[in-house]
């Protein structure tokens, strides 16, 4: 029995005729679907600023023969309360109901109408299918934090039942925790694991340590997905090396969609189906394909609740082989909030940090994960994991090589601790600046 499909269905979500609806956008040769693409554009607008107050306020100036118009939406708009924001005919009622996780700081509850929350199964679906993954039937490994209130617990333990998961706290990874990880993938048959990704990289380490290849123990395993956090191409290897398997990169917002996914070519290719991705300069405009910028992104099929030339917060950049039908992400780089100012002025995108760090101080085990924070201009923490304090010669070539990538004159400390501080959904914020933007 289909229990996911089905499941959608009696809670009012219209999953099979999304999915004929993404089969057919999907048949669309080029031209069809530049026509798709502009129609669906103007529809959603309309729709809105004829049905929706809060969008005929915002989207005054509007002119619905010129795109560049529109004027771009950030969270710090949509944080009003929901009834004002939503369309005629739609309440908390008829509506899907969720809260933004609040990662960039500006959390908000959203809603999508139950056409739009379809299709953003079918994509999901569909992406997924890629890798042989079928969600009502495939055994998933759930890399995920979980509700720590007696009633938001249970209510995500039905929904792993109702869904083929099998959850693994991540509020938890000591070496007696992933040791008792591993003996559940050798009595289940887990199809592919998903989650968070700086908590499946440490299940990989601790792989790495026991000279384990996870397929060896759980041949049944095809894939694993990864998410919500950034993946480093060194990490993407440890994956690869210790799981046996493809390890594919998801990128998704939960007020919008499946954003991106790697297909079986290991192209990050983007949603072109239900959302329309730009991305922007400073002044609001496209940029050509190559270029790094903001990235905008309109939900095509949202009525409730607009998300028109919505501002994620993120900054990336589309592949020059991009087109308007099959847009391919080269690389997302970070959040807009993520960025260190330094004492000279000059900007950097905070992972810069993270990466030049992690190159210097994982290479012999001992440190397990570890978090930077921006506490002045020039001043930096390293809060760290690890068996033994980080050595002064490691210390002093993190310094040497943050002044050579960014400048002179950092002050860079180091904390070891047991365990470090998550957020409540269990991701890892691998930086973060309490420097004013």
């Amino acid at each position: 029995m289909k229990i996911f499909n089905l499941t959608l269905q009696l809670n009012g979500f219209p999953l099979q005729e999304a999915k004929r609806t993404l089969s057919n956008i999907q048949k669309l040769n080029a031209t069809a679907y530049e026509d798709y693409l502009n129609s669906k554009k103007r529809e959603i607008i309309a729709f809105h600023l004829k049905h929706n107050s809060f969008y005929k306020s915002f989207g005054k100036n509007i002119d619905l023969e010129h795109w560049n118009s529109v004027p771009v939406m950030t969270k710090r708009d949509l944080q009003q309360p929901l009834n004002q924001r939503l369309s005629e005919g739609f309440s908390p009622k008829n509506v899907y109901l969720n809260k933004t996780s609040g990662s960039s700081g500006d959390p908000f509850v959203f809603a999508k109408d139950k056409t739009c929350h379809a299709l953003t199964w079918a994509e999901i679906q569909n992406r997924f299918g890629w890798y042989g993954i079928d969600f009502n039937r495939s055994l998933q490994a759930r890399f995920y934090g979980i509700p720590l209130d007696k009633f938001g617990y249970y209510k995500e333990r039905i929904k792993d039942k109702l869904s083929s998961r099998y959850r693994f706290s991540i509020f938890n990874l000591s070496d007696t925790a992933l040791d008792n990880y591993l003996s559940i993938f050798k009595t289940k048959p887990f199809d592919y694991i998903n989650g968070y990704t700086s908590a499946i990289v440490q299940f990989a380490k601790y792989l790495n340590t026991k000279n384990l290849v996870l397929k060896t123990v759980c041949p049944t395993l095809k894939c694993c997905v990864v998410t919500s956090e950034m993946l480093f191409p060194d990490d993407k290897l440890l994956l690869e090396q210790q799981f046996g398997v493809p390890v594919i990169n998801e990128y998704g917002a939960s007020e919008l969609d499946l954003i991106a996914f790697q297909n079986p070519e290991d192209i990050w290719q983007v949603n072109s189906d239900t959302l329309f991705v730009e991305v922007l300069d400073d002044k609001n405009l496209p940029l050509p394909y190559g270029q790094e910028g903001r990235i905008v992104i309109t939900s095509l099929y949202n009525k409730a609740h607009p998300f028109i030339r919505y501002d994620l917060g993120d900054i990336g950049v589309l592949s020059k082989t991009s087109t308007s039908q099959k847009p391919v992400l080269e690389k997302l780089i970070g959040r807009t909030n993520d960025m260190a100012i330094l004492p000279s002025g000059k900007r950097a995108a905070g992972l810069t940090f993270y990466y030049i760090t992690k190159t210097i101080i994982e290479d012999d085990g001992n440190v397990k994960e570890f978090v930077i924070t921006q506490n002045t201009a020039a001043e930096f923490k390293i809060d760290y994991v690890g068996k033994s304090e980080i050595s002064k010669p490691k210390q002093r070539a993190i310094i040497e090589e943050m002044t050579r990538y960014l400048e002179a004159g950092l002050i860079i400390t180091f904390e070891k601790h047991n365990v470090l501080k998550r957020s409540k959904s269990g991701k890892l914020k691998q930086f973060k600046s309490l420097v004013s933007q």
